[in-house]
């Protein structure tokens, strides 16, 4: 089937295997907000009624950052390996080990081709995260400032984190951009299904900034409505007719609403495209 446009379809039921996997990983996020309220409580008793009449503010920021940047970090990944499968079923998988973003794009064609494709439609490629790249995006979001190759946070699939990334931002403010992520797939791997492609991604919008559901981690908020995003970049790439085909499987997941990893709303209608570049793009 032909992509033809816009595609939603919200209700399916959920398959066994994606039930099983979305509760379990609900179970873990309960976990660890139960973990995030009893802190917070703690704190409160014993600090936060200082902090706001202006003593121990250090102590507080100090404790914020342990908690949020190590302990629960390290005990979801811990509890995620017990639980969550190590196999694929859509979804990408933040570094803590809960589940991230879906898998909302298939890639036919060389990595080459794909990277021109993406250029070609306006898209640029994110820089990678590092301390250097780190402060300017932290500088470029609190001043509104220009960073059309703002590096994004690593997620997951086959136990990597992305190759490359690439991104639009709005009105040059990295608070709000559109992004997708690549991976590239293991030689003679077959998806669900039986299809074959060479590149995964997962594509959503980061409409703010702001803090993790989960961990209490500064992270970029996505919209809810993931296939919006991944129609958008399929419409991109129409636009700068770089593809051979566009072939769009309908339930190829289920349908579902869940959270990613930093506990923002997902929904999605779980269609996956599977786009054929064409050759040798300039």
């Amino acid at each position: 089937m032909i992509y033809a446009g816009p595609m939603h379809d919200h209700n399916d039921r959920p398959g066994h295997s994606s039930w099983g996997a979305n509760h379990l990983n609900n179970a873990l996020r309960v976990v660890g907000i139960a973990i995030l309220i009893l802190i917070a409580a703690i704190l409160y008793h014993y600090l936060l009624r200082n902090i706001i009449k202006g003593r121990y503010f250090l102590a507080f920021l100090i404790i914020w950052i342990i908690m949020a940047y190590v302990i629960l970090p390290r005990v979801y990944r811990a509890v995620s390996r017990l639980f969550l499968p190590n196999y694929f079923f859509g979804r990408t998988q933040v570094g803590d080990g809960l589940l991230g973003d879906p898998i909302n794009l298939a890639v036919i064609g060389k990595r080459d081709d794909l990277v021109a494709a993406m250029e070609a439609a306006g898209w640029s490629m994110a820089e990678p995260l590092n301390f250097t790249s780190g402060l300017k995006m932290i500088y470029a979001a609190v001043r509104g400032a220009n960073y059309p190759n703002a590096p994004v946070s690593a997620l997951f699939v086959f136990n990597n984190k992305q190759n490359f990334a690439f991104e639009k931002d709005l009105d040059g403010n990295p608070r709000k951009r559109h992004h997708a992520r690549f991976w590239k797939t293991p030689e003679k791997w077959w998806l669900p299904g039986g299809s074959q492609a060479d590149w995964l991604g997962a594509a959503t919008f980061d409409k703010n900034v702001g803090l993790s559901l989960f961990t209490g981690q500064v992270t970029h908020k996505i919209d809810a409505d993931v296939d919006q995003e991944r129609d958008f970049v399929l419409q991109t790439l129409r636009e700068a007719k770089v593809t051979s085909d566009i072939n769009l499987v309908r339930h190829f997941t289920s349908s579902y609403h869940s959270r990613n990893g930093g506990g923002d709303m997902i929904h999605t209608d779980g269609a996956l495209p599977f786009i054929t570049l064409k050759d040798d793009i300039k």
